[in-house]
């Protein structure tokens, strides 16, 4: 079973920078598209960004000019820089992937942004 692993959240001050990581383990054999998603306490959850296998990427208006999705594919990680950090940001971010034709979810890492 492949699993996904996010790391690099935490607490930061509105205007600060946070990169989040998130690296595919297990027995795969294909990566198609990864991207990021975001849940704050009492919303829905919501897609941040996504890159597919050949580097296409699609950004949520709200996250444009400030955050950046990239990938590694030898390493099997995805990144997301996240810059000029807003108070809105801070949610619960979460790693997702298409692997091998099933979806594939990390466990999430907190990101709060004070203000």
């Amino acid at each position: 079973q492949a699993q996904l692993v996010e790391s690099g959240g935490g607490l930061v001050q509105a205007g600060g920078s946070l990169r989040l990581a998130c690296a595919a383990s297990g027995t795969i054999i294909t990566i198609n598209a990864m991207g990021w998603y975001r849940q704050a306490p009492g919303k829905q959850r919501e897609l941040v960004e996504v890159i597919s296998s050949g580097g296409s990427t699609n950004y949520a208006d709200s996250v444009t000019g400030r955050f950046t999705i990239s990938r590694d594919n030898a390493k099997r990680t995805v990144y997301l820089q996240m810059n000029t950090l807003k108070p809105e940001d801070t949610a619960v971010y979460y790693c997702a992937a298409v692997v091998d034709g099933s979806g594939a979810w990390g466990q999430g890492t907190q990101v709060t942004v004070s203000s």
